[in-house]
């Protein structure tokens, strides 16, 4: 502008949740988009506070900060990386309660066994609580998520289910570690573990082999609470985001990533319904498990109290029959439940995970934007000041020309490149999903088969027994 004031550009920015000074509602004003910024420090890659930043600033720090803030690889992990006789195995054994009360948590053994020369040791093992897993992640997010990588998502929270656990008794507890709640929860942190080792630069993220190899209790992650301040402004960000995605419509010059992203968003309500479907499924088979054990109960009544031998000889073994059908009923429930239900969960998280990537796309495109018209601006207000022979405010808009010359070619340069990770890295996804996907198609029908090869010899047993009766 003439009078030298900068005019914000038209983004949603984050709150910091870690700044106790920020406004709440920071998220719905117009500021600067954080960059992927980083400067490096004696050899590690730590965030810049871009609140300190004024993008006015003759020597700005945006502007000298690359964008990529990949991990540096001595030569033997990258020769390690590229060979293909790595091998990692990760496991989670049996949870355990410790403490009592609300302040009660489970924690969790995590096994990892590995010939990688990253890791100090061949085979290693760590306890970790579920807030560590959820702190794991938001550090893999500040790092790679501006980049464009795509980051699998952590298991969610629950509140409810982890209340019960907290407040059950240490008897209870004995038994929840068995639950279902406790092995979908270990189920799912070993799930996300292993899709996270699959990755070729989050493996090699210091975090990431903190978190698997040292045996030692991490930081409490207080930020991960959902009844914490932190939890409620984390909240906040989630709404600017949203409003930012759902006004902000990007004109795409690139039809690939039209095309990809209009096939995500179909894929991701066709993995839904299925899902729910699936979930459907699974309650089916457990009240068919429920009423055929209703069956086997009367059929035992009732063979007591028949007086015909022969008579009460099948009706004996019919009920047997329907208990062990009973049983094969619930194992088929747990298979469609934990090989088909859960992989499409963490798909459709999965998905989600791939728009994030795609937003931080368009956010850094909306700072490019930003600082064209800006630049359109300066020259527009040099080429004012010269006509009315201002020298010195001739001068002071050449020099903001000159500075946003360069942050729209850095603008350009960071776009680009966040255009190219993305294209890496969903042939990266696609190749893996259809990988999984192979893998759980083979394992739930092997199963079914097997059930259904069980189900039927359970019932040419009784078929001699029914033709028996004189």
């Amino acid at each position: 502008m003439a009078d030298g004031r900068v005019d914000p550009p038209p983004l949603f920015e984050s709150v910091d949740i870690s700044n106790e000074n920020n406004d709440l509602f920071v998220s719905a004003r117009e500021d600067p988009i954080d960059e992927s910024i980083r400067k490096i420090t004696n050899g590690t890659r730590e965030p810049v506070d871009i609140s300190k930043l004024n993008i006015s600033e003759s020597r700005s720090e945006m502007e000298s900060v690359p964008i990529s803030s990949e991990p540096v690889l001595s030569p033997s992990e990258r020769a390690e990386l590229q060979s293909g006789d790595e091998f990692i195995e990760i496991s989670i054994g049996n949870s355990q309660k410790i403490g009592e009360g609300m302040s009660a948590y489970v924690a969790y053994r995590i096994t990892t066994k590995t010939n990688m020369r990253i890791f100090k040791h061949r085979e290693f093992s760590v306890v970790r609580r579920f807030s560590d897993f959820l702190g794991l992640h938001d550090k893999l997010i500040d790092k790679y998520l501006k980049l464009g990588r795509i980051i699998p998502p952590a298991p969610e929270k629950s509140v409810i289910g982890m209340t019960k656990i907290k407040m059950g008794s240490s008897t209870e507890t004995a038994q929840n570690n068995g639950s279902e709640f406790v092995e979908r929860r270990r189920a799912a942190l070993e799930r996300y573990l292993r899709r996270t080792a699959q990755h070729p630069v989050l493996i090699l993220d210091p975090d990431f082999r903190e978190f698997l190899e040292s045996d030692i209790e991490l930081p409490k992650a207080t930020s991960t609470s959902a009844l914490s301040s932190a939890g409620v402004m984390r909240l906040f960000n989630k709404v600017g985001e949203t409003v930012n995605k759902i006004t902000y419509k990007m004109d795409e010059t690139d039809p690939w990533f039209e095309e990809k992203l209009s096939h995500i968003e179909g894929l991701e309500v066709q993995l839904r319904k299925l899902h729910s479907n699936v979930e459907a499924m699974v309650t089916y088979r457990r009240e068919l498990s429920n009423l055929t054990n209703g069956v086997s109960r009367s059929a035992a009544m009732l063979s007591s109290c028949e007086d015909h031998t022969s008579l009460s000889r099948a009706l004996t073994f019919l009920a047997d029959t329907e208990e062990r059908v009973e049983a094969l009923h619930i194992e088929q429930a747990n298979t469609d439940f934990y090989i088909l239900c859960e992989l499409l969960k963490d798909y459709i998280g999965l998905l989600g995970a791939v728009r994030d990537a795609f937003h931080e796309r368009t956010k850094l495109f909306q700072h490019w934007q930003h600082s064209q018209q800006m630049l359109a601006k300066k020259r527009e207000a040099k080429a004012k000041f010269g006509l009315q022979n201002r020298t010195d405010k001739a001068d002071q808009a050449s020099i903001e020309v000159v500075e946003w010359e360069s942050k729209v070619e850095r603008g350009q340069e960071s776009f680009d490149k966040i255009s190219r990770m993305i294209k890496e890295e969903m042939g990266r996804f696609e190749k893996s999903r259809i990988h999984d996907f192979k893998i759980m198609f083979i394992e739930y029908l092997e199963n079914h088969l097997k059930h259904q090869a069980q189900l039927v010899q359970y019932w040419e047993k009784f078929l001699p027994e029914a033709k028996a009766i004189a």
